[in-house]
């Protein structure tokens, strides 16, 4: 079976077939799945929807692009999200430069970053971290946080090999979903070629990030083994071994899912 660790079920783009979609997950060899939040609205409809399927689970967080919603009183409720015993991460979080070029919101991005690992330390829970264009930041942050015992997933990685080297170092797991399929994935390929098979995690970030041959449609878990084929290859290992391996690391940092 597979564990997609990053989905966003809630989206309005499954609208039109999201109970048929799910409910095929089972037959389609998709075991367990993490609905990951990036708002508000979105952290609580993930913990509505976990509670709808016995295999979906969910992280709450704010994602940078809803950075202007962090504040106290939302934190805290983020903090009672977080007794739910199916809520397995706070989720997703970090800073994002792309789009982003005020250095006020982006200062703000930070703040939100390092005020969420907070969170996560409280309630010890592990985070699913976003990052784009933001690479020394991140690690420096990161660094601090994983001294503090703060474990995690770098998801959807697009940095360098040497620094994920330096994540699976610290504890951290890598996040690994369609974009290795691409014709212009290489920087993701020489990652997963250099990173141990037990510091990754098969992600889809569906509806995004479709894997080859379905590039630029919307995407679902049903299009993981695509992406396990093309990890097996690089590392002369079967499918089944890399399954086997990527479901023993999700089940390892997010321990309140249940076996």
């Amino acid at each position: 079976m597979i564990f997609e660790t990053h989905a966003h079920y809630e989206d309005e783009k499954f609208d039109p077939d999201r109970v048929e979609l799910l409910s095929s997950m089972e037959k389609n060899r998709i075991g367990r799945i993490i609905n990951v939040g990036s708002s508000m609205s979105t952290s609580i409809k993930s913990v509505e929807l976990a509670h709808q399927y016995d295999f979906i689970y969910a992280a709450v967080g704010l994602h940078p692009d809803a950075v202007m919603e962090y504040g106290e009183e939302n934190v805290n409720q983020l903090r009672e999200l977080c007794k739910d015993p199916k809520v397995v991460a706070i989720g997703e979080i970090g800073p994002d430069y792309h789009y982003e070029k005020d250095e006020e919101v982006r200062k703000l991005q930070i703040k939100a970053f390092q005020g969420q690992l907070e969170l996560a330390k409280e309630v010890n829970l592990p985070v699913i971290v976003h990052s784009r264009e933001a690479a020394k930041d991140t690690m420096d942050i990161l660094s601090v946080a994983a001294k503090q015992g703060i474990r995690g997933v770098v998801h959807c990685y697009s940095y360098s090999k040497e620094q994920a080297l330096q994540y699976a170092d610290m504890g951290y797991y890598i996040g690994v979903g369609g974009v290795l399929t691409f014709k212009n994935g290489k920087k993701l390929r020489e990652t997963v070629l250099n990173l141990p098979l037990d510091r990754i995690l098969l992600e889809t970030d569906c509806p995004y990030m479709s894997p080859e041959p379905f590039r630029g449609q919307r995407n679902d878990s049903t299009r993981i083994p695509y992406v396990v084929q093309t990890i097996a290859e690089m590392k002369g290992l079967s499918t089944e071994e890399v399954e086997d391996v990527t479901w023993k690391n999700a089940m390892s940092l997010f321990g309140r899912v249940q076996r």
